[in-house]
């Protein structure tokens, strides 16, 4: 029997077909999917466009405004500095100095002086220790000065601050009432921090440090103001006073004007020399 096919793209009966071969499939492709094509939000479009022209607009803004600050800054830089104030507890340095230092730098205005030269110049004076230099618009400056705080000699022509900072003032004979300090010229700090330290020791018990030197193999000797002359040796000297003052509280205190010389180079005790011809030893090696 045969077998009728109705072909339902035309409406027409074709004829008759044979039947496949045995275990043949006949296996018709899917025609391909065609996607929706995705198109960009006109918003995007318009910050794309915006960002275009946007840049070349800053840049012309950033220039106008570099315009305008330059014609508002251009009399200024022609304008010279009405007023210099100088600031600070003076005790030493001389005003009038100053005022020469400063002088050249009027006719400056306050942009164009050169404000690291001048605070050089300042600190090249023997008592400033210290200088600030500020710019107060729209044409005065500010000028603060520290001055070195002098707190002993050191040797016949210098002075040492706080600090252990020598410096070389004009006139250092009025400074004759000043500890004493000598050593090597690396060791200014050394000993500064050592005569504070023999400071601070001495005056609970009615001493003071008129003289310290620090020689070169680095041992150490003290003068104290009532004239007793101290060796300490290079080790351990805070140590050996703490000892002298021990023994002066118990046994000296009522004779330190007959004391001459007390040695303290002993691992464990001291020797003292009297003004007197006698000597008298004393220490803990028995």
């Amino acid at each position: 029997m045969g077998l009728m096919i109705r072909d339902p793209r035309s409406g027409r009966t074709g004829g008759r077909r044979s039947a496949p071969a045995r275990g043949a499939v006949r296996v018709t492709p899917p025609a391909p999917r065609s996607w929706p094509r995705l198109s960009m939000p006109s918003w995007q479009g318009a910050g794309q466009r915006l960002q275009q022209w946007l840049w070349p607009l800053l840049l012309v803004i950033l220039g106008m405004g570099l315009y305008e600050l330059y014609h508002r800054l251009q009399p200024l830089a022609q304008h010279p500095i009405s007023t210099i104030n100088v600031e600070g507890d003076l005790q030493y340095i001389d005003r009038d100095s100053v005022q020469q230092i400063i002088a050249p730098y009027m006719d400056e205005s306050l942009v164009t002086i050169d404000l690291e030269q001048l605070r050089a110049d300042l600190l090249g004076m023997p008592w400033v220790a210290g200088a600030t230099v500020t710019r107060i618009w729209p044409d005065r400056l500010v000028i603060n000065l520290d001055e070195h705080l002098p707190i002993a000699r050191w040797g016949d022509s210098a002075l040492l601050n706080n600090a252990g900072r020598a410096f070389s003032p004009e006139r250092i004979d009025r400074f004759q009432g000043l500890p004493l300090l000598n050593g090597p010229e690396r060791a200014k700090r050394r000993v500064m921090q050592t005569y504070q330290q023999f400071n601070r020791l001495l005056r609970p018990y009615g001493h003071e440090v008129a003289r310290l030197e620090m020689r070169d193999r680095g041992s150490w000797f003290l003068t104290t103001r009532s004239g007793i002359e101290m060796l300490l040796g290079r080790d351990d000297v805070v140590e050996k006073m703490q000892r002298f003052l021990a023994i002066d509280k118990l046994m000296l205190a009522d004779r330190r004007e007959l004391i001459a010389r007390v040695d303290l180079r002993y691992s464990n005790g001291m020797a003292v020399a009297w003004r007197e011809p006698a000597t008298v030893e004393m220490g803990s090696n028995e």
